[in-house]
């Protein structure tokens, strides 16, 4: 057997393989063989089917099967052996026919190698890290979130903006008379905040126990079947025949009041004995504000450096036509008629990955298990955020390494911390523009003036 490399450009290369009789006759015999101690015929018991049956009735598929593995196998090792960066996958040339009366064989395969990339990672490098201001207002809104959130509902005498108001739901004539035998709700309740419509909310501004609010339910949500119905309490086919206005006697109206600023709602919101009197609220306020506002920073930091690496790196040939076949085989929604579209807009994230890759070798880059565990402790977290309240550490790290086990959440974790690792790397061995903002300024970086 012979394998020669011939490379055609910077990333096309071309493999023949020659297969010489010698090179597969006694792999056929051996599997014939097998076939035959298996494998009974008429007049021949398992085992003394003689080979000239055999290879009538099984040498052409067997020598086929041998001859293509052989082949295949010739590719692989080469690939490996030679330490060949492919692209895709080896591609037949479409002169490759098996015949079967012939006894040596040369194929070809097409070969997309991997292009040479300098992602230009070091100190020449200059990306910007913008680090959002954290301001009192920041800080005073963030306290009154918490306070909220750690507040308590209880009854009120005036309407406020997230107030759940109850009553009596009465329907109305188009004059404003209550309408005989129409819908009457004795136990109705609303939440103005989530009205879709701002003067239907405003209806019920500054009311107290006892007021009298005239209101449209088909307005406060866009006539929804679903929002109407509830409201209601009749069934979604009917809400077409109760689109008018309706009366709404306020018998209670619950509101949130804000948890007082007192060692209880220091320990749930920070932990217990870690915040004492307003002054290390705010202090605690402002460092979690500013923890927030550097996940923003990173993230920034990611696009940034991205940009900078990839203008450095500057184009990038790739072999197109080997991975648009590659892409047509793994991809069933991918043909011949939408390929050159697709790859097209693949193709950027295509020398993305390439251009990391190289950052990963560059900087030895590694995922450990406590990569693993640090991205789903912050998993666990986000999800325990929704239903607020401080997370022990205990609790947090003993479903993060639960959650880890799972294969699918596995692959997702370290595929986040490969990308976490990489911006660190870069992060690390650039040069950083520290540039301060306000909030308002960095969204412009987005979303522009």
């Amino acid at each position: 057997m012979n394998v020669e490399f011939n490379k055609l450009n910077n990333v096309d290369a071309e493999l023949t393989v020659t297969l010489e009789e010698k090179d597969y006759s006694e792999k056929v015999k051996k599997q014939l063989k097998q076939i035959g101690q298996h494998r009974p015929e008429p007049g021949f018991r398992a085992g003394h089917v003689p080979m000239s049956l055999l290879e009538k009735k099984y040498g052409a598929s067997v020598k086929y099967d041998v001859v293509n593995r052989a082949i295949a196998d010739a590719v692989y090792d080469y690939i490996k052996e030679n330490n060949l960066r492919v692209l895709g996958q080896p591609i037949p040339d479409k002169d490759n026919l098996f015949k079967e009366d012939e006894k040596d064989f040369t194929f070809k395969f097409k070969v997309g190698l991997a292009p040479e990339i300098d992602p230009h990672v070091n100190k020449d490098m200059h990306v910007p890290y913008y680090t959002i201001t954290v301001t009192d207002k920041m800080v005073e809104e963030q306290i009154d979130a918490l306070r909220k959130r750690f507040g308590i509902q209880g009854p009120g005498q005036e309407t406020t903006p997230d107030a759940v108001i109850k009553g009596v739901i009465t329907e109305l004539n188009p004059d404003g008379s209550v309408m005989e035998d129409g819908i009457v709700v004795d136990n109705g309740i609303i939440a103005p905040i989530h009205f879709t419509d701002d003067e239907q909310k405003k209806l019920f501004e500054g009311k107290h126990p006892g007021d009298v609010v005239v209101f449209n339910p088909a307005a406060t949500c866009n006539t929804n079947a679903t929002e109407m119905s509830s409201m209601l309490q009749i069934d979604k086919k009917d809400v077409e025949n109760h689109k008018g206005d309706f009366n709404f006697e306020i018998k209670e109206i619950i509101v949130l009041k804000p948890a007082d600023l007192d060692q209880e709602f220091f320990d749930n919101a920070f932990g217990k004995d870690k915040v004492h009197n307003e002054d290390e609220l705010k202090e605690a306020v402002k460092n979690m504000v500013k923890d927030q506002l550097a996940v923003e920073s990173d993230y920034r930091f990611t696009i940034d450096a991205r940009d900078s690496i990839l203008k450095a790196v500057g184009n990038v040939e790739l072999p197109d036509e080997v991975l648009k076949q590659f892409l047509m085989s793994q991809n069933k929604d991918l043909t011949a008629e939408n390929i050159d579209e697709e790859y097209t807009k693949m193709r950027p994230q295509l020398i993305w990955d390439l251009t990391k890759d190289e950052v990963v070798s560059q900087f030895k880059v590694e995922v450990t298990d406590e990569d693993l565990l640090q991205e789903a402790r912050a998993a666990v977290v986000n999800q325990f955020r929704q239903y607020g309240g401080n997370v022990p550490v205990e609790m947090v790290d003993r479903y993060a390494r639960e959650v880890v086990k799972e294969p699918k959440n596995r692959d997702m974790f370290e595929r986040n911390a490969l990308n976490r690792k990489v911006f660190e790397a870069v992060k690390e061995n650039v040069s950083l523009d520290d540039k301060a903002l306000s909030v308002e300024d960095f969204r412009k970086l987005y979303y522009g003036a």
